[in-house]
Parts: C-alpha cells; sequence; structure tokens
C-alpha cells in the first residue's frame, strides 16, 4: 500500500493505491495526508475501508505528484550518516548523530523542478531514505520504542549548495540546505510495517550517469536510533520528516561535477519507487 497526494502545488488530493497497483480517493476519509491523519491512526483506517470497499477508485494518470506529506512541522536531517561518504566529505563516522534543518518550505513534489539559487557554484544531490512521524515522540525511553512513532517511510533529495554549507556558513550546516525547492519528496509514503528500513537499495544518476548507489544497511545510526536520540533533544511531531543521511557519489567527493542548468537527477529506493528533477537557475 502506497499513499500519495496528486494535484497542482497547494491544491494536491490525497489518494491510496493498493497492493494491486489500483488507485483510490482517499477524500471520503481525510481532506489531506498530514500530521493530523497520521496521528488519528489514518493508516489503519485506510486499510480497513479498502477491505470494506468504501473507497472509490480514482483515475490519477498525467496529474502531477506531489510531496507524499503536507505541511510538515519540521524537517529534521541528519549528516555522514554512511561512513563512505563521510570519508569523501574528508571526516571521520561521527559518534553521535549529526543534526542539521531544512525549512518545511524547501519540500517539492518528487519530478518538481530544482532551482539553482542565485550565486551558486555548488548545488549537490544526495538521495536519501525518509522517515515519516506518525506519533509524537518525547523522551523515548530507549531505541525499542522507535518503531510505534514511525509513520512510514518515502525518498528525499537532501539538495545541499556546498559552497553556503560548508565555506560560507558561520558554522550551521542549513544556510546550504534551505534553498527554496531544496527538498524534493516522494513520491509515496509507505507504511513502516511493510518495508524493512535496514536493508534498502537506494541510487542516484544524473544526466543517467550512475551516482550513488548504496543500502540502508550501511547506515552508521539505524532508524530507530535515531528517533530515540532525537526525541532526547527535541519534540518529534506527527507529519515530520527525518532525513537520514546519504551514502557516498556526491559532487562533494571531487569525482563528479556540481549541477549546472538543464540537468537531470534520478534517484530511487526499492519499495518505495522514483523521483526525476531537472535543474534550473532560479
Amino acid at each position: 500500500m502506497q499513499f500519495i497526494r496528486v494535484g497542482e502545488p497547494g491544491v494536491e488530493r490525497p489518494v491510496v493505491v493498493d497492493d494491486a497497483g489500483a488507485t483510490y480517493d482517499l477524500t471520503p476519509l481525510t481532506a489531506d495526508i498530514d500530521g493530523a491523519f497520521l496521528a488519528s491512526d489514518g493508516i489503519a483506517a485506510t486499510r480497513r475501508a479498502l477491505a470494506a470497499g468504501r473507497l472509490p477508485a480514482v483515475d490519477i494518470a498525467g496529474l502531477r505528484r506531489g510531496a507524499p506529506v503536507a505541511r510538515p512541522h519540521a524537517v529534521w536531517c541528519i549528516g555522514m550518516n554512511y561512513a563512505a561518504h563521510a570519508a569523501e566529505s574528508g571526516a571521520a563516522p561521527p559518534t553521535v548523530p549529526v543534526l542539521f534543518f531544512k525549512t518545511p518550505n524547501t519540500v517539492v513534489g518528487p519530478d518538481d523542478d530544482v532551482l539553482i539559487p542565485r550565486g551558486s557554484t555548488k548545488t549537490d544531490w544526495e538521495v536519501e531514505l525518509a522517515v515519516v512521524i506518525g506519533q509524537q515522540a518525547r523522551y523515548l525511553d530507549s531505541p525499542a520504542d522507535a518503531a510505534r512513532h514511525v509513520a512510514g517511510y518515502t525518498i528525499s533529495n537532501d539538495v545541499s549548495e556546498r559552497a553556503f554549507q560548508l565555506e560560507e556558513s558561520g558554522g550551521q550546516w542549513s544556510k546550504g540546505k534551505c534553498a527554496e525547492t531544496f527538498n524534493p519528496l516522494g513520491p509515496a509514503l509507505v507504511p513502516a510495517d511493510e518495508l524493512d528500513a535496514g536493508d534498502l537499495r537506494l541510487w542516484s544518476r544524473v544526466n543517467g550517469e550512475p551516482r550513488q548507489d548504496s543500502s540502508t544497511a550501511d547506515l552508521i545510526f539505524p532508524v530507530d536510533y535515531l528517533v530515540w536520540h532525537l526525541s532526547q533533544v527535541a519534540v518529534l511531531e506527527p507529519g515530520d520528516i527525518v532525513n537520514t543521511g546519504t551514502p557516498q557519489g556526491v559532487a562533494l567527493s571531487g569525482r563528479f561535477p556540481y549541477l549546472r542548468e538543464g540537468d537531470v537527477v534520478e534517484l530511487g529506493i526499492d519499495g518505495i519507487g522514483t523521483q526525476r528533477q531537472r535543474f534550473r537557475q532560479a
């Protein structure tokens, strides 16, 4: 089962895709896929409605795919969470999770254009598994408690401007992370109990050429640990997004050029789907 949102920006409508690939309108259950829907056990309610035949079929062919979660309260980001990526960045693997933020208004659809900021010379791609919080997480006792607070998973492109992030940052990575359109999200929210987040292949390509190809099995800090850790320093709200880090194969490595006008980035995670963005000047 997959939850998606379709339509033009700001007027997306929620739909669900069942295991057979049939698509159904979710508006009899909810006006949107957001924190309130997730916190009210909306995923279980959807399963019951599908089983009872209470959702009307809908044709979404040709419609734009929006981010699968509307209006996240926060976008939490974990840096250098793959050892090989830390090494290509010139850093040792962290001993505690590295945290930075993206503003929620960076979130766009998985196929929307991404705007290269004015003055940018080092815009970079980063495929990441994104965790969607389903229940408020506050001072969890252990990582074992994290699973019941996770609604599901989707794909994030944690687009970064490396000069802003590292050379002009003043010590704050978020300066290179918060440009408009810098967090394509989606295409789908997949319920947590339908994926093994600890063993998913993730990959990226630029203009058809391979860049990243790794597995979440290589995460330094796995999902349960991250959710537990974040709950010790902040309150995670339903609908929040946690970007879990990117593997090696980005332009920051020096092995590939940074993105330019007209470049096309494709990325995907097994069991969730794919994204495709064209980069153009702001």
